[in-house]
C-alpha cells in the first residue's frame, strides 16, 4: 500500500471509532502537566498498565502513550515515550491532547439537556428545528429524527469523506464554516433509509451543533462549555476559538502523515480543528475525559429520563459486541461487563477511555493515529488492548 493511499484510508476513518478501519525508544521519564490527584502510580496493578503503554511505544511506534486511571478509590497516571519525535523529551503526566469525536458525547449531553427542558422532542424530525435545512437526494429532514442523529442511524452521508481530509498539509491551516460541511455532505446521496441500519457519520453531530444553536439562540461551543465543562469541573477541557490552532501546554506534541509530501511524517500540533465542529473540535486531558464519563454515568449531567435515553443502544457493527446509545459507545471488557465512553481520532491524538458502572474510569491517548508509523489495524488493536487492560489489571 502506498503512503498516498495509507493516509487516505486513515483520513476516511477520522473521528470514527472502528478499530478495524482505522519513534523513539520507551521510557517513563516524565514532567507533571498539572498535579494529578495522587502521584503517578506505581504499584502492582499498574505494572501491566505500564507494559501495554511501554508495547504502543517500541512495537507499534507511537512518539508517546499516556494514561488516566482511577479505580478501587485510587488514581494512577502512566506515561511512556517522547514529548517530541526523534528526542528524549519528558511526556507530562496528564498532557492537553485534541479530544476529537469524545466532543460527541458533549454535544449529546446538551441536545438531551434541552430535551429534558421540553426544548428538543428526541423523536421529533430535524425538520422541526431546521426548517428546509436537510435535503438532498434520499435526503428528507422530515423524516430523519433528532435520536437517528444522535444514534448514527439517520443515513446521511459523512462529510469527512467529502472535504478533502486525505491532504493535511492542505487543511492544516484551512478554515471550515459549519454551513459549507453540511454543503460537502448534501451533494451526496444518502447511505439507507432513516432507522435501516447504523452507521457513523460526523455530519449527525454537525446537525446536533446546528439544532443546538438554532433552539438556544446561542453558539454550540458556549453552551457545551456553560452546560457541561463548567457544571461537571473540567478545567482541562475547552472548545477552541475560532482562529485558534493550538494545543496548550504542557502537551506532547501530535504527529500526522502528509500525502503531499510523500507520506512524510509531519507535526500536526499545531492546526485549525474547525472541521471537526460539534463532531470533533474540543480539546481536553485524559483525566478530564475520564472523570466527564464518571460524572455522566453518576447522573451528575442528565436526569435520569434522559441518561436511561442516552444508554438504550443499538447495534454497532465495528467489533463484537460493541453498541451505541446517543452519542455513547458501550464496550465489552476482556475481564466482563464493559464500559461506556465514546473515543476520539483526529491528526495527532487518538484518545480512548471511559466509565464503568462500578466505579472505574480511563482515559488513554497516544500521540498518532493508527497507521502513521506502524500497520494501521495492528497498532489501532493494540491502543483497545491497552484501554481494556486499563479497566481490567
Amino acid at each position: 500500500m502506498t503512503p498516498k493511499t495509507t493516509t487516505s484510508k486513515l483520513r476516511k476513518c477520522l473521528l470514527v471509532i472502528a478499530a478495524a478501519c482505522l519513534v523513539g525508544s520507551a521510557t517513563t521519564v516524565a514532567a507533571v502537566a498539572h498535579p494529578p490527584e495522587e502521584a503517578p502510580g506505581r504499584g502492582s496493578k499498574d505494572r501491566a498498565l505500564q507494559k501495554s503503554l511501554d508495547a504502543l511505544v517500541s512495537e507499534d511506534k507511537f512518539p508517546a502513550a499516556v494514561a488516566w486511571v482511577r479505580k478501587d478509590g485510587r488514581t494512577s497516571s502512566l506515561v511512556s515515550g517522547s514529548a517530541r519525535l526523534g528526542e528524549q523529551a519528558p511526556v507530562p503526566h496528564d498532557g492537553y491532547v485534541r479530544a476529537g469525536s469524545n466532543t460527541k458525547t458533549f454535544t449529546a449531553v446538551v441536545v438531551l439537556q434541552l430535551v429534558a427542558e421540553g426544548k428538543v422532542a428526541l423523536d421529533e424530525p430535524i425538520e422541526t428545528y431546521l426548517p428546509g435545512v436537510v435535503r438532498g437526494e434520499g435526503i428528507d429532514g422530515r423524516k430523519i429524527t433528532v435520536r437517528q442523529l444522535l444514534q448514527h442511524t439517520s443515513g446521511l452521508p459523512n462529510y469527512t469523506e467529502h472535504i478533502g481530509l486525505e491532504d493535511f498539509a492542505r487543511i492544516q491551516h484551512k478554515f471550515f464554516h459549519p454551513h459549507d460541511l453540511l454543503t460537502a455532505a448534501l451533494a451526496h446521496p444518502a447511505e439507507f433509509a432513516p432507522g435501516a441500519k447504523w452507521k457513523y457519520s460526523n455530519t449527525n453531530y454537525l446537525l446536533a451543533g446546528m439544532l443546538i444553536e438554532k433552539v438556544t439562540e446561542r453558539p454550540v461551543q458556549e453552551q457545551i462549555t456553560e452546560r457541561v465543562i463548567r457544571k461537571a469541573g473540567l478545567r482541562h477541557t475547552s472548545w477552541p476559538q475560532p482562529g485558534d490552532m493550538t494545543v496548550p501546554k504542557p502537551h506532547a506534541r501530535g504527529y500526522a502523515l502528509s500525502s503531499l509530501e510523500n507520506g512524510k511524517v509531519v507535526d500536526a500540533t499545531r492546526m485549525d480543528p474547525s472541521w471537526g465542529g460539534a463532531a470533533g473540535q474540543m480539546i481536553s486531558t485524559p483525566s478530564d475525559l475520564a472523570k466527564f464519563a464518571r460524572l455522566l454515568l453518576d447522573g451528575k449531567l442528565l436526569a435520569p429520563g434522559q441518561l436511561a435515553e442516552m444508554r438504550e443502544t443499538v447495534d454497532a457493527p465495528i467489533l463484537p459486541g460493541w453498541r451505541y446509545g446517543l452519542g455513547l459507545f458501550r464496550i465489552p471488557l476482556s475481564c466482563g461487563g464493559a464500559y461506556w465512553g465514546h473515543g476520539g481520532d483526529i491528526d495527532g491524538y487518538e484518545t480512548r477511555g471511559g466509565a464503568t458502572d462500578d466505579g472505574r474510569s480511563v482515559g488513554l491517548a497516544v500521540t498518532a493515529l493508527p497507521g502513521t508509523f506502524s500497520d494501521a489495524e495492528k497498532s489501532a488493536k493494540a491502543v483497545m488492548s491497552a484501554t481494556d487492560t486499563a479497566f481490567c489489571n
